[in-house]
């Protein structure tokens, strides 16, 4: 089961990434995906064994962002691929059946090409202009995933679909009207002051809306 809300850790100064994932654990958060950029492979790896160890005390999934040979040797649960990482069709056949491979996409046929792949969801975004993210995508905003959930769907694609990019509390009415399955934050929790407080607020938010949604 693709979780409704993807917590994505970043770099805040005085925190490794472990804590800000044990942060967002604390508060309900049930999937991490791990985001080290620019970083030696050993700090990385250290990094992904410290946060898969929390993932694990709170049975969570821990998702790997871009690094397919880390994912692999840390046995973590998945592995998240942008646009400039390893093809997800490549990633498939590398890490087989039953690892869970996501994959980034901005368009449509982004997404066509990721639902031949076999990925297990797809981040689709950004909603809103993000500082977390080099070489930014055109934002879609909400007519953007109405527009490609719509075209989804009149395809027959039932991936989950997770919005992404500077998303907030107020936004998840808009982005569940669209059919999305779940939304992904960083900012929103990981510079909170309080972060755990933040973490459960998506949390309980995202629930609450779904529940009235399937009324």
């Amino acid at each position: 089961m693709i979780s409704r809300l993807h917590y994505i850790t970043q770099e805040i100064p005085g925190y490794t990434h472990a804590q800000l994932a044990e942060a967002a654990l604390a508060g309900g958060v049930n999937w991490v995906q791990l985001r080290l950029k620019n970083k030696p492979y050993a700090i990385c790896k250290e990094e992904a064994q410290n946060t898969l160890a929390l993932c694990r005390q709170y049975g969570a999934k821990l998702i790997i962002n871009d690094n397919v040979a880390l994912a692999q040797e840390i046995g973590a649960d998945g592995v998240h691929l942008g646009k400039q990482d390893m093809p997800t069709a490549q990633a498939r056949k590398l890490l087989g059946p039953d690892f869970i491979i996501g994959g980034t996409a901005n368009t449509f046929t982004d997404i066509q090409h990721h639902a031949a792949a076999g990925v297990n969801y797809i981040g689709l975004g950004p909603f809103r202009f993000t500082p977390t993210k080099e070489n930014l995508s055109p934002v879609l905003g909400p007519e953007g995933y109405l527009n490609i959930l719509k075209q989804c769907r009149k395809a027959g694609i039932n991936i989950p679909i997770i919005a992404i990019g500077g998303l907030n509390l107020a936004d998840i009415p808009a982005l569940l009207a669209s059919g999305v399955h779940g939304m992904a934050v960083s900012s929103a929790i990981a510079q909170s002051q309080n972060k755990t407080a933040a973490a459960s607020q998506f949390v309980k938010a995202l629930t609450a809306a779904f529940l009235l949604l399937e009324q």
